[in-house]
């Protein structure tokens, strides 16, 4: 079979598990033949051969159950950089890329700033930072080893060394360094949300999605801490979900945070909240 023929049928199929089934179906077939897309389009009679043709029908297979595109390829694109991604990690979301551009507006373009990652997963955040901030000095942590390990191989291959890894849960890696900015991306489902049986959260590791029976278990104890390893004036931005705006808000104020402020995502989410730490 031709491959416009395989891309035909492998559409077709898709249509009930996707809203993407032609380009769902392009990037499988890419990956199995470790071509570009645009060869799909240039050569769309060739005919591979039977041992790309399996590979494909077994990702296929797999993403007919309903697996994340992102897992079946290992790889992701964030902040225009190429990042793997395992089950170990979270997909990176383009709503994410929201709370790298709030931390780039709070760290000038040649700074030397010490800036910390909480939860790093596949370290998107920080890469993301890291390239656009080359002088500044990253710290990137997570409790998981498996998660540190992608970070640290998309680190090497993006060729990005102003980062630094470190294993621990949220603020216990910082050591006894000051940072002028922490972020985080926690995770902030409540238990019983409906959300985490839906689509890619299905197959996405429940700890890096779901933070106790309200969803903020994970951002209080960050808030807590990130006071005791923020510089005076130094900031701490948090992603979080579309109604607990007003939650975290009250969180960084009762812990002393000032200049709050938070900030929709590209649907008018309320997704990122910022609060500077008076010291």
């Amino acid at each position: 079979m031709h491959i416009a023929a395989l891309l035909q049928e492998a559409q077709a199929s898709l249509h009930a598990i996707s809203d993407t089934p032609r380009l769902d179906a392009e990037v499988l077939l890419s990956h199995a033949l470790q071509q570009s897309r645009s060869y799909l389009h240039a050569w769309p009679e060739r005919l591979p051969d039977s041992s790309r043709r399996e590979c494909f029908m077994r990702l296929l297979e797999r993403r007919l159950r309903g697996e994340p595109i992102a897992y079946l390829v290992e790889q992701r694109e964030f902040w225009s950089l190429n990042l793997k991604v395992t089950p170990a990690t979270l997909i990176p979301r383009p709503e994410t890329e929201l709370l790298v551009e709030m931390a780039l507006q709070r760290i000038a373009a040649e700074s030397t700033a010490h800036i910390a990652d909480l939860g790093t997963g596949s370290g998107a955040i920080a890469l993301a930072i890291a390239q656009e901030r080359p002088h500044a000095r990253l710290v990137a942590t997570d409790r998981d080893p498996a998660a540190l390990a992608v970070a640290q191989d998309n680190a090497q291959c993006l060729g990005l060394h102003n980062v630094m890894f470190r294993q621990g849960d949220w603020c216990d890696a910082l050591g006894r360094e000051s940072y002028a900015v922490i972020v985080s991306n926690p995770p902030y489902l409540a238990l019983d949300d409906p959300h985490q049986q839906q689509g890619d959260l299905r197959f996405e590791p429940s700890a890096a999605l779901v933070s106790g029976i309200d969803g903020l278990t994970a951002i209080r104890t960050i808030i807590a801490g990130a006071s005791n390893y923020l510089q005076p004036g130094g900031w701490l931005l948090l992603e979080h979900g579309y109604d607990q705006a007003t939650a975290v808000k009250a969180l960084l104020q009762a812990q002393g945070f000032v200049n709050l402020s938070c900030h929709p995502d590209l649907a008018g989410i309320d997704r990122v909240s910022c609060g500077c730490w008076a010291g």
